[in-house]
């Protein structure tokens, strides 16, 4: 079995930073993509920020400048540096994983999700 866990929401004041982290564990043979996706109410998930097992990535426009994905490969982790952030940045954050697991099976895991809300 593959499990995503994500860590590190909470409540911030506009303009303070968090950092999130998601660790993959279980029956792992290879991860590719990592990712962080945010929901807010009423709204369609979105994908705030990816990166390649190379380390390529790619952010949300309205986080560009803010926000910084990173990774540790040897440790099946990612990360989201979130600074300068906004009321409209809160939202439940999901870990997304691009697993090949040990029985050759690729596919998407999510995590439970982290709150993480900014007060104005």
């Amino acid at each position: 079995q593959v499990q995503v866990v994500e860590s590190g929401g909470g409540l911030v004041q506009a303009g303070g930073s968090l950092r999130l982290s998601c660790a993959a564990s279980g029956s792992i043979s290879s991860i590719n993509a990592m990712g962080w996706y945010r929901q807010a109410p009423g709204k369609q998930r979105e994908l705030v920020a990816d990166i390649t097992s190379g380390g390529s990535t790619e952010y949300l426009d309205s986080v560009k400048g803010r926000f910084t994905i990173s990774r540790d490969n040897a440790k099946n982790r990612v990360y989201l540096q979130m600074n300068s952030l906004k009321a409209q940045d809160t939202a439940v954050y999901y870990c997304e994983a691009d697993i090949l697991n040990e029985l050759g099976y690729r596919r998407s895991y999510w995590g439970q999700g982290t709150q993480v809300t900014v007060s104005s």
